[in-house]
């Protein structure tokens, strides 16, 4: 995440590497850091200032100064990675206030965040990059959640989350959860860990009209008895696979909404406000047993 190389840099601006270090020697521009084995490492950001200036003026000095005068270029994902990547947390809440002047916050968040925290991720065994750009997130998701307005529709959406801290998953879980409430649904998230025969409180207290299944870390089993019991109280309710929670057979009748959190509520508003005979196309199926989950 600290840089590209020369070769990648040159095919982004359409020039030869040759000519991207002439620019260096001549202007000091782009200025690249050095890898321990002498490498020259660009800076993402001042290669894509470049590249828009460049577009826009057809002439290399003058590219340059303004590359230069405007300092960064636009917000985006890979300048957001860079300064997660550092710890830069003041940095990394200045570029996104800078998206939102410029995109929605549903794009903010899923064009430029969840990109950004992924681009960290290099594997399983806990990075301190990572770790700190997820809780990042997070905080800066939770924080908007908090100052949603209230739900201004009857329709309800429960959502079991099987994802674990610090999981891509429970990010996407937690920017589907921020979407719906900002479209005014009722929502309510719940680990999918809970006791089945405790949910009736939840249940009358909310009554859904979708349920959600969200992250991939719950058994077969456990998802099985979870829907059974809200199948009980309202047969009605319609469920959604968001971001692979159960296994594509072929054969299921869950409708899946894919792991992009915007398409996600977009369709889940979109089924939930049709009228009842535009949805009948696709009713729910009848209430089934947890063994045979994956046939519903």
């Amino acid at each position: 995440m600290s840089g590209i190389r020369t070769n990648a840099a040159a095919v982004m601006l359409g020039v030869s590497p040759n000519t991207l270090r002439s620019w260096e020697r001549r202007f000091g521009y782009p200025s690249p850091a050095r890898t321990s084995g002498g490498h020259r490492q660009y800076e993402l950001h001042e290669i894509e200032a470049l590249k828009q200036a460049f577009d826009e003026t057809h002439n290399v000095s003058s590219a340059i100064a303004l590359a230069r005068q405007r300092g960064v270029g636009l917000p985006s994902a890979s300048r957001l990675g860079v300064a997660l990547g550092r710890f830069e947390e003041d940095k990394a809440a200045q570029l996104l206030e800078e998206s939102l002047a410029l995109r929605s916050l549903e794009r903010t968040i899923q064009e430029i965040l969840l990109p950004a925290v992924a681009e960290l991720q290099i594997d399983e065994a806990g990075q301190p990059e990572y770790e700190f750009a997820w809780r990042f997130a997070t905080g800066w998701i939770s924080a908007l959640r908090r100052v949603a307005p209230p739900a201004s529709r009857d329709e309800a959406v429960l959502i079991f989350d099987s994802s674990i801290p610090c999981d891509l998953d429970a990010l996407r879980v937690q920017a589907l959860e921020l979407m719906l409430r900002r479209v005014g649904l009722r929502t309510l998230v719940l680990t999918s860990g809970l006791d089945p025969a405790r949910l009736g409180r939840a249940m009358r207290a909310l009554r859904p009209n979708a349920l959600v299944l969200g992250g991939r870390r719950a058994s077969l089993d456990a998802i099985g008895r979870l829907v059974y019991a809200v199948r009980s109280a309202e047969r009605e309710l319609e469920v959604f696979d968001f971001g692979g929670a159960l296994p594509d057979t072929g054969a299921s009748t869950v409708r899946r909404l894919g792991d992009a959190p915007m398409a996600a509520s977009e369709t889940l508003l979109e089924r939930l406000t049709a009228r009842p005979a535009e949805r009948a196309g696709t009713a729910p199926a009848p209430l089934i047993e947890r063994r045979a989950l994956l046939s519903i």
